[in-house]
């Protein structure tokens, strides 16, 4: 990517772990085991193929779709088929008055006819009429309709076209979403279960603890109240370790909700042994490859277009429009063919909608409302995005100033253990220097577990906050281009 700056803090490097002071019995040992990298690698591509709100992501997509051809589908004629038989009764009756007109003529014809010694031959007739409505008529026909002017229509399209690119960079940033969202799922995990670990190992002091002083106690080298707070310390981590573990099944569920598996489904353990390091970025050139690479602007972009190009629309729908159609078929009594019966027409359709209450003009200034609103839309997001990369930097620097303190703290405080059990054993200390001691040094160790997998959710967050990293070729956009391009297609 152009102009791209990197940190060296990232999954690819992983796999350390190894906590000061703790035993890793609870734990899987690293022999055999993927890096954390490998397994986070595997658990994305399971997401993103199986995650649900990403398979309705897609499904919007193809609705797009659906919608620009619709769209497309104006440009060619439309052929419709219909068909029309009707039974008829009643209705008017036009009289036409042939007896009124004729017979005073034929009566005179009669008598001069007489006068000359002839018989008349001229009848006299009666006033005709026909029913208005056909008894029995039938009308079947094909008519052609092809648009010759309608600047609405190339329009739409455009729009349309717009619209399915803003939903390929929505599908496309959902899976980024998703993406950092298992990465971060997945440490999460890690971290409780090493959590579990230490509270555990605690534990595990803690009953030698009360056994120790129960020892003195009965020896006579110490007061009750001693043991007692022994025993009271050590049912305190137990309550602590149902809470760890309690956070170990949450996380656990959490994860096998994001890849759309059974929540109580078991989970792979990644490998621990390498050192995490950073090295210093450049924030402006991080928030320039947000603002050059996040699918989020670009996503806001197009809706942007599709909103210009909906005005467009708006606009000419104040225009007339012209088609061309043509109808052919039979009508009649009967459903016959030949002279007399078949029939076709070819027309030039002018329609011009000269007043339609001020509905169009409203219509134009909704759209213009919503070019003005993706307009802003697209600062805002702008600006979001730059903030967030600063703050995911400020965490993840912060994060790894902070590793190399709680490491430091962690070997003083299992140092400061080891001499306080020691006096412990001698009785050369009271109850409350040892648990202060045990707290201190429990204290520490999730306190480094905390901030070793800290830095890499922050590295995670970061990646995601600079659209950093591919997707696979099925979640990226069609095409790249600056926000200020051509549509895809």
């Amino acid at each position: 990517m152009r102009g791209r700056v990197s940190l060296s803090v990232g999954l690819s490097i992983l796999g350390w772990l190894a906590t000061p002071g703790v035993s890793e019995a609870q734990l899987p040992t690293d022999g055999g085991m993927r890096t954390v990298a490998a397994v986070i690698d595997e658990y994305v591509a399971s997401g993103l193929a199986s995650n649900l709100a990403l398979q309705e992501q897609t499904l919007e997509l193809e609705r797009a779709t659906a919608a620009l051809d619709s769209a497309r589908a104006r440009y060619f004629p439309q052929v419709d088929f219909a068909a029309r038989y009707t039974r008829a009764e009643g209705g008017r009756q036009i009289e036409v008055p042939l007896a009124e007109a004729l017979n005073p003529v034929y009566t005179t014809l009669n008598e001069l006819l007489v006068a000359d010694g002839r018989p008349g031959t001229f009848p006299q007739i009666e006033d005709r009429g026909f029913s208005l409505i056909r008894e029995r008529e039938q009308d079947t026909r094909l008519s052609v309709r092809q648009p010759l002017f309608a600047p609405a229509i190339p329009a739409a399209v455009r729009a349309s076209r717009n619209l399915l690119d803003a939903s390929r960079y929505a599908r496309a940033a959902f899976a980024r979403r998703l993406k950092r969202d298992i990465s971060v799922a997945y440490l999460d995990w890690l971290a409780a279960t090493k959590t579990t670990a230490i509270v555990q190992s605690s534990l595990t002091l803690l009953d030698e603890n009360l056994r120790v002083n129960d020892s003195l106690f009965r020896n006579g080298k110490i007061t009750q109240d001693q043991v007692l707070r022994a025993r009271a310390e050590l049912l305190a981590v137990t309550q602590q370790l149902r809470e760890a573990q309690n956070g170990v099944s949450q996380a656990r569920s959490y994860l096998n909700f994001l890849l759309n598996r059974p929540l109580d489904g078991t989970l792979e353990h990644a490998a621990a042994g390498a050192e995490l390091t950073a090295a210093a970025t450049d924030l402006a050139l991080l928030r320039g490859a947000a603002l050059e690479q996040r699918p989020e602007l670009e996503q806001l972009a197009s809706i942007q277009r599709a909103s210009s190009e909906q005005l467009r629309a708006a606009r000419a729908a104040r225009w007339p429009t012209l088609s061309l159609g043509a109808d052919a078929g039979i009508q009649g009594t009967n459903y016959e063919f030949g002279s007399g019966r078949n029939f076709g027409t070819l027309s030039l359709l002018l329609n011009w909608a000269l007043f339609d209450g001020g509905a169009r003009a409203a219509e134009v200034r909704r759209a213009g409302a919503d070019v003005r609103q993706a307009r802003l839309q697209g600062e805002q997001a702008a600006s979001q995005i730059q903030l967030e990369v600063q703050q995911a930097l400020d965490r993840l620097l912060t994060a790894n100033d902070s590793l190399a303190t709680a490491a430091a703290r962690a070997d003083a405080a299992a140092a400061a253990f080891r001499i306080a059990a020691r006096k412990r054993d001698a009785g050369a200390i009271s109850q409350v220097e040892f648990i202060d001691a045990r707290s201190s040094l429990t204290a520490a160790e999730l306190n480094l577990n905390v901030t070793r997998f800290a830095v890499l959710a922050r590295q995670a967050e970061l990646d995601y906050a600079t659209a950093s990293g591919s997707l696979p070729a099925a979640l990226e956009p069609s095409c790249n281009r600056s926000r200020t391009g051509t549509p895809c297609r």
